[in-house]
């Protein structure tokens, strides 16, 4: 019997099989590859990326474990956002102050505004609901995170705007994979509130791309990682559970003291069949947003004027945002190298359009869109490649704090991660990995002490 078996090669699972490296573990990952959203490749002194690109720094779970397994991260230097819309790009200044510098009718910038300072005092509120307290658990700080502004959409909360004020609110909302009117107010004020506070939250770039700490630890696991392994029914038993999974199409079967669950919520919904009932029930009300990434190399030679821009946000196109993937190269390099790296980004109704088409299409239609914000830049493209991502982020809806006491709740042998368990992404999936981790090790520990004193172990399914 294992010690431990992980259902899911994503960051959550990885981050949980790194604190159980020196167990008897097995960690199950049903895709060819682990990191789940995570992906990026190196190609000379960059990375093409297509998922995950910033993370948390400072006294974080990420920081932990990038410290931990010698995974190196930087600052990312220069501008973190720009803005580019109606033939304007704005690489510098306050961002605050971008909706008066664009071209746009007196319609649209009064609603801005007036939409702007409603944000804005929301923001001030938010900070104060997010910042932990003395003798908190972050459960209780997240319970707090998901009830702040949780009754009503974002579009609810700013109202009817011109077209031009709306689409300046969109690319920070909808970054989170949901349109503006199926994200919850509060959660729209958190990603302001993230985008103002340069630097205070996710500002770290993992160098050589994030896919060096998701392979690093999938290699020091070495052997119990199980590519190809899909997982179809997890049954906890008295003092254990049985996970049945299918490897390379052939029927297997794996009995462990626990179990971390760190699938989406739709698959954990799916394969743990006697967990609770209304966690059960709670798993199946996740919603995820789908979004579409596509990776650029160009070939360029001479320095740019975005080369020192990280993220240029881009209303009224098929992306809502550029990331420029070699800023952490050229930021820090006393003479230009050639080439950069450039990422896309589609979320919610934008991917819903461009999974329509087919990978062709959805290139053109970036490059063409590609060469209005970035002048110039199509030309020099030398390598693009499509990342479709159905199931792409779990958001924050209206009611959505509801659920979290029931789905937070630590009972039987199954113990459950993933980054829809909390509102900080990355952070929220390695943070739950490593406390799942830990639970497992505590239960592991009283399994031993049971045994030691010749007592019946405890049935903590029931």
């Amino acid at each position: 019997m294992k010690d431990v078996v992980i259902v899911g090669g994503g960051i959550a699972g990885l981050a949980a099989g790194w604190r159980l490296r020196h167990r008897d573990t097995l960690l199950l990952e049903s895709e060819g590859r682990v990191g789940g959203r995570i992906r990026s490749e190196r190609r000379g002194p960059y990375w093409l990326n297509w998922g995950g690109h910033v993370y948390a720094g400072g006294n974080s779970a990420t920081s932990w474990l990038l410290n931990n397994t010698g995974v190196d991260s930087i600052a990312v230097p220069g501008s973190l956002a720009g803005l580019s819309m109606n033939g304007k790009l704005l690489l510098k200044g306050r961002v605050e102050s971008y909706p008066f510098r664009i071209p746009m009718p007196m319609s649209a910038r009064v609603g801005m505004v007036r939409a702007g300072a409603k944000v804005a005092l929301s923001v001030a509120r938010y900070a104060r609901i997010v910042q932990r307290r003395r003798g908190e658990t972050e459960a209780q700080r997240q319970q707090r995170v998901y009830d702040f502004m949780n009754d009503r959409s974002f579009k609810d909360f700013i109202g009817d705007l011109p077209e031009d004020a709306e689409a300046l609110f969109k690319p920070t909302v909808t970054r989170s994979a949901a349109d503006i009117d199926q994200l919850s107010a509060g959660a729209g004020v958190g990603y302001f509130s993230l985008v103002w506070n340069i630097g205070a939250g996710l500002s770290e770039s993992i160098l050589g791309g994030p896919s060096t700490l998701t392979e690093s630890i999938a290699a020091a696991l070495s052997d119990r990682v199980r590519l190809n392994a899909t997982v179809d029914e997890i049954v906890q038993k008295k003092d254990s559970a049985v996970v049945r999974y299918r490897e390379d199409g052939v029927e297997k079967e794996a009995e462990a003291r626990c179990v971390v669950l760190a699938t989406p919520a739709t698959v954990s919904h799916r394969v743990a069949v006697d967990l609770d009932r209304d966690v059960r029930e709670a798993l199946s009300k996740i919603v995820y947003g789908p979004y579409v990434s596509a990776a650029f190399l160009t070939n360029e030679t001479e320095r740019q004027v975005w080369d020192d821009a990280y993220g240029i946000a881009t209303p009224k196109r098929s992306f809502n945002v550029v990331l420029n993937m070699s800023n952490v190269v050229h930021g820090y390099e006393r003479e230009r190298r050639p080439g950069s790296s450039i990422m896309t980004f589609s979320p919610g109704s934008l991917a819903r359009e461009l999974l329509e088409h087919d990978d062709d299409k959805i290139r053109r239609i970036y490059l063409d869109d590609l060469d209005q914000v970035l002048p110039g830049s199509a030309e020099n493209v030398v390598e693009a490649e499509i990342q479709r991502w159905p199931t792409g982020a779990p958001y924050c809806f209206p009611g959505r704090g509801g659920l979290q006491q029931t789905l937070t709740r630590r009972t039987g042998r199954v113990l459950l991660a993933g980054d829809y368990l909390g509102t900080l992404y990355t952070e929220t999936a390695i943070q739950t990995g490593l406390s799942a981790a830990q639970e497992a090790q505590s239960l592991l520990a009283t399994d031993r002490q049971t045994a030691r004193h010749g007592l019946a172990p405890v049935d903590l399914a029931s």
